[in-house]
């Protein structure tokens, strides 16, 4: 809307006032929430500290570990859903298909998520907390399972080929899965169940699906989860079943996370400018 005042010697001066739809799109730029983003850069720096440094504490070690890994393995065969070894062996021994998978496992895991973080922070500031709280809450239950259940990857067990090891001299990591080398210390080898990778990236495809505006965008949300799955399973690094647990963490999440609004524990997210 424009509107013409005229000034005391008689010139006119336009002022313009920014319509509704104009403001509130202003207001979602900006954040339809106040909230300091040095509090989230914290607590996401908290969250993953946690994740880093509680894989290495585990209930068990590692024979119970290979022990559990066979339970898997067998339950698997007999429902006749147990993938990982044809896979493992039809990627491995292809360096075409096997260098770019375990790029993807090594990187993909932190740097999508963390893009879809910021993503959600800046375009969709009202849908941000609660999907950072359901990844958060996820992610906190997948520690659980890591500390309380120790499940060895098929890559540590016979019969499966390490993938990351067999092609450690193209990429940054060494024989600790997807460690840089020398840190192999600061993981927990025996966390396969659930996959965080996979719950990540189902989180990640969800989010952008429901979310994002271009319809190819959303191609690839749905998409990625699937490469993800594939990309755990052929690298060794993780077994069906695991991507079904890390399935259910996310689903887990969310419930936990309203919960805990409703409970008080949480503060809940602030209504959006221009919703009230």
């Amino acid at each position: 809307m424009t509107t013409v005042e005229h000034g005391p010697a008689g010139t006119d001066a336009v002022a313009h006032r920014a319509s509704p739809s104009r403001a509130s799109g202003a207001a979602r730029r900006r954040g339809c929430w106040s909230r300091p983003a040095w509090h989230e850069v914290l607590l996401l720096a908290v969250v993953y500290a946690l994740y880093t440094f509680t894989r290495r504490i585990t209930v068990g070690g590692a024979k119970e570990a290979v022990a559990n890994a066979n339970r898997v393995l067998r339950v698997e065969h007999v429902v006749g859903l147990a993938p990982e070894r044809w896979l493992n062996h039809a990627v491995s021994t292809r360096p075409l298909l096997a260098v770019p998978a375990d790029y993807a496992y090594a990187k993909l895991h932190y740097a999508v998520t963390l893009v879809v973080l910021v993503w959600l922070w800046r375009a969709h500031p009202g849908a941000y907390l609660q999907a950072r709280r359901t990844l958060t809450a996820a992610t906190l239950l997948g520690l659980l399972g890591f500390a309380t259940v120790p499940v060895a990857p098929p890559r540590m067990l016979p019969g499966f080929i390490d993938t990351m090891t067999r092609y450690g001299s193209d990429g940054w990591w060494g024989s600790a899965a997807s460690a840089p080398r020398g840190l192999g210390s600061f993981t927990n080898q025996v966390a396969a169940v659930p996959s965080l990778h996979v719950g990540w990236a189902i989180w990640c495809g969800w989010m952008v699906a429901r979310l994002a505006q271009r319809e190819w965008v959303r191609g690839l949300a749905i998409g990625y989860p699937i490469v993800v799955v594939l990309v755990v399973l052929s690298t060794a690094n993780h077994y069906l079943v695991d991507a079904a647990a890390g399935l259910l963490v996310l689903l887990a999440g969310y419930p936990i996370s309203r919960t805990a609004v409703r409970l008080g524990w949480l503060k809940p997210a602030p209504t959006p400018i221009g919703t009230r």
